[in-house]
């Protein structure tokens, strides 16, 4: 009796830990337009002008701060675009509605900050792309533009 408890709690631990060895987190860099041609970024985006860094906005005439949105999206049973899209889309949101409650009229300069690697770029996002969960993390500047 005892030898087959052994046995099950050393089985329970070999499964447990191969789990732990093959968790993924894959850093990927997906495209923004992909995310906002999907039908969710159509029914729930806000009338909030966003615009990534590097692309083209009206003068700021006040800058109101930096503000960051950190996103999750279920991984599972979806495609690591799929979720990340998703997530992109939650992390926008957070921050149009953060541009209505400090009073701004838009977003800029938006970078993804995932793991403390920023990534500028005007065409693409950074997501973190596990098995279960995938992240995006964002950060803009909430301003008033002319």
């Amino acid at each position: 009796m005892r030898f087959a408890v052994f046995m099950l709690v050393a089985f329970s631990v070999t499964i447990l830990s191969a789990g732990m060895t093959t968790a993924r987190e894959t850093d990927l860099k997906l495209p923004v337009q992909h995310a906002l041609e999907t039908s969710v970024a159509k029914k729930k985006l806000l009338d909030i002008p966003f615009f990534m860094a590097g692309q083209k906005h009206d003068n700021v005439v006040k800058d109101l701060g930096v503000f960051k949105s950190s996103k999750t999206s279920s991984g599972f049973s979806k495609s690591d675009q799929e979720g990340c899209d998703q997530a992109f889309l939650s992390a926008i949101i957070s921050l149009q509605e953060r541009v209505k409650k400090e009073g701004g009229d838009a977003v800029v300069d938006i970078k993804s900050v995932t793991k403390g690697n920023n990534m500028e770029s005007a065409t693409e996002f950074g997501c973190l792309a596990g098995a279960l969960v995938v992240r995006v993390a964002l950060e803009g500047r909430i301003v008033k533009l002319k």
